[in-house]
């Protein structure tokens, strides 16, 4: 058992690659129990399960009720946001919205509103006055219910920022998650103080990447896998810094105790966190490991937060090497 303890921010149960299904093709067997063995014994202690649909959000809360280790989100993510439309009934939807997060909390595993926010690469899916409206529109179930945001980013730098400056009021806090920006779109989120930046896989592809990574506080900081996707491939830049590996099977030749190649899981949560320290120069990747889930608490936990937490940062023990 690893002496590390993690917290994945993004992980996607709901997707069918966890239901061993690909391309619509049932390629094994569900193997969700066997994907989460090997996350915790990777040091992962705590997994949120993304929600991106009322009906996905659904699946998580279910998801999330079968370990004390896992959690969810609620709410509709940009590329999605056409649901509210389409249902014929938008303020109905929301409600429904809203009544799934209440029942969440109650059972105390809805930690979060999303994955909602703004994505410009993916306008075929939404267009992107309906994205903006949605996105605004979920501050009001952050209000509501007293939630944090886990929020989605994507080339929409500019309308993103100008809709949670004019929100920042109506939520506790929030994660722009799955962060791919440049160094003024990080600039523009580090200047909310209440905000902090997700980093996993798509976050460390390029050297510029990493230039960018550099600047981020590691107090402002959560790692994750946003698995099934992701993944550190063996042509990233971040790759260079990636200690541990696992013997990952082809989908075709499964096997329960091993990965399956090219599916991201979170286990590898565990490489975006080497990938963090030896960008920035840290060699201790346990302590780097106690800021991470420290600032994970913050937001998603703040019933767990304890002044050991608190000492770790204020000691400025560990120096970046930026």
């Amino acid at each position: 058992m690893s002496s590390l303890r993690i917290i994945d921010i993004a992980v996607n149960l709901t997707d069918g690659m966890f239901k061993g299904i690909y391309h619509g093709r049932q390629c094994h067997v569900a193997d969700i129990p066997a994907v989460l063995s090997r996350a915790w014994a990777a040091g992962v202690d705590r997994i949120i399960v993304t929600g991106g649909s009322l009906e996905e959000s659904k699946e998580a809360l279910s998801i999330a009720e079968t370990d004390g280790r896992l959690f969810c989100t609620v709410g509709v993510h940009p590329t999605r946001c056409q649901e509210f439309e389409e249902s014929g009934d938008p303020e109905r939807h929301f409600q429904a919205l809203l009544s799934l997060a209440k029942e969440g909390i109650e059972k105390g595993k809805v930690v979060a509103v999303g994955e909602c926010g703004l994505d410009y690469d993916r306008l075929q899916f939404c267009p992107a006055e309906t994205q903006k409206k949605y996105f605004e529109k979920q501050f009001e179930l952050a209000q509501a219910m007293k939630l944090p945001m886990f929020l989605h980013m994507r080339a929409a730098g500019e309308d993103f920022c100008e809709i949670v400056s004019r929100n920042k009021a109506r939520f506790t806090g929030g994660v722009a998650h799955s962060f791919t920006g440049s160094a003024e779109d990080r600039d523009s989120l580090l200047a909310f103080d209440s905000m902090f930046i997700g980093i996993n896989g798509c976050s460390l592809k390029t050297s510029e990447n990493l230039n960018v990574l550099k600047g981020i506080p590691i107090d402002r900081m959560m790692i994750e896998t946003d698995a099934p996707y992701c993944d550190i491939r063996n042509t990233h830049a971040g790759m260079a810094f990636v200690k541990s590996v696992w013997s990952a099977k082809k989908k075709e030749k499964y096997e329960n105790d091993s990965p399956v190649k090219g599916r991201n899981e979170p286990c590898y949560v565990k490489q975006v966190l080497e990938v963090v320290a030896g960008c920035k120069g840290i060699t201790d990747v346990e302590y780097l490991s106690k800021i991470l889930y420290h600032n994970t608490c913050r937001v998603f936990f703040p019933q767990d937060l304890d002044t050991a937490g608190d000492s770790l940062l204020e000691s400025g023990v560990i120096a970046e090497n930026n």
